[in-house]
């Protein structure tokens, strides 16, 4: 099986440039200064959160590119998402669908028409063939600029840096970073580094878009890092439509063959 291509896919769960900056996320709102005097991690988190983003259904017209230490690819796709119950994509290189996945809550099914495979599987099995702990939540959080783990739940240590804030925590030799700008508090980045491991994730935000609903990433850079080499995945975000009756057909084409991910 072409490996790249379902990295890709798997990618767009998991997450270009944007044409153009939409908010404006370095000067300080109405252009009075952020009194930094009583920040904390618990002020940091309540902020972001309050960033709140309202949608039923998101429908995403996307593009992307793909850059392996031996491959490189660039794609269309769309991306549906029912919130908290299932997301759709389909990636298309000039127009024809060369491969599309269903995710759910309880598991992940995708197939791609280069070699005629198919997977069905959970969580455990995937995010040990990518190198990365995957789950629903994290994958929709992800797409739509909002940390991978509930902060709320969690211990952070505070750091200002330029022009914004780091949230980080260690557990389980697993170390986790995100990174806020000071005017919104959006996301603008998420590291997961696990050095015994070999392995780094991070997943950056350059740009957002403010729609009547709330603001979302303009686009997601992702970079991945393990043993074998770097990936990385630019996505753009070229259009974002809110709560459409959505379909979300997904059928495997005859002849097509399973494959099972050997678990190490």
């Amino acid at each position: 099986m072409k490996k790249g291509l379902c990295i890709l896919m798997i990618a767009f769960f998991a997450s270009c440039k944007p044409k153009q900056v939409f908010v404006d996320t370095k000067t300080p709102a109405n252009g009075v200064n952020v009194d930094t005097t009583a920040i904390t991690s618990e002020k940091i988190i309540q902020k972001h959160n309050n960033n709140k983003i309202d949608f039923s259904t998101l429908y995403i017209r996307a593009s992307a590119k793909y850059r392996s230490e031996n491959d490189s690819q660039s794609v269309s796709a769309e991306i549906k998402i029912k919130r908290d119950e299932k997301i759709l994509v389909s990636i298309r290189v000039l127009g024809i669908t060369m491969a599309k996945a269903l995710i759910t809550p309880n598991e992940v099914k995708y197939y791609e028409k280069v070699n005629g495979n198919y997977f069905e599987g959970d969580y455990e099995t995937l995010s040990q063939w990518l190198g990365t702990d995957l789950d629903f939540n994290k994958i929709q959080n992800m797409l739509i600029g909002k940390p991978i783990d509930d902060l709320t739940k969690g211990n952070y240590s505070f750091t200002e840096i330029d022009n914004g804030y780091k949230l980080n925590t260690i557990e389980d030799k697993t170390e986790k970073s995100f990174f806020f700008e000071m005017v919104h508090f959006l996301l603008k980045k998420q590291e997961i580094d696990q050095p015994e491991k070999e392995r780094r994730f991070e997943a950056n935000y350059p740009n957002f878009q403010d729609y009547p609903l709330g603001i979302l990433p303009a686009g997601i850079n992702i970079n991945a890092f393990q043993k074998k080499g770097k990936t990385t995945i630019e996505i753009e975000y070229n259009s974002i439509t809110f709560n459409e009756d959505l379909s979300f057909p997904y059928n495997v084409p005859d002849g097509y063959d399973r494959i099972f991910i050997k678990q190490n």
